[in-house]
């Protein structure tokens, strides 16, 4: 056994199972139009980062941001349209995610950045004190 996986003869190449979790699963389909944002997060020194797939984008009129009961949620909305002597084309869509913010995480004091095509979102969460503590019982 090579440690590769082989297919048998016949079988049909499997869908990448990672676009079906960027994607959804095959013929599940959420709002028309609607459309994923492709993230990474991490938490690191007491901050949350999510970095957000947006090339094309203009931040300052067509992206949303907010933060509600925890959840992060991002909309963007792109809209382009090229003209020429005989063709006209256009494209456009609205992208949309929405993340769970780690417990603690402080919402309110969230920062955004955008460069090069990638949204920055900095959401602080302090450091919680996990230390054991002794309490004292007292006699009634």
């Amino acid at each position: 056994m090579s440690g590769m996986m082989e297919r048998l003869p016949g079988w049909p190449p499997l869908p990448e199972l990672f676009g079906w979790i960027e994607t959804g699963f095959p013929g599940v389909h959420a709002a028309q139009g609607l459309h994923g944002i492709r993230i990474e997060e991490r938490l690191t020194d007491g901050t949350y980062v999510l970095c957000a797939e947006l090339p094309g984008i203009d931040p300052a009129k067509d992206v949303e941001i907010s933060v509600t009961e925890n959840v992060l949620t991002l909309r963007a909305e792109r809209g382009d349209e090229t003209t020429d002597k005989h063709h006209t084309e256009f494209r456009y869509g609205t992208f949309a995610r929405a993340v769970r913010l780690p417990a603690g995480a402080k919402g309110d004091d969230a920062t955004a950045t955008y460069k090069d095509g990638v949204l920055t979102v900095t959401v602080p969460v302090p450091e919680t004190k996990t230390g054991t503590r002794t309490i004292p019982v007292r006699q009634a």
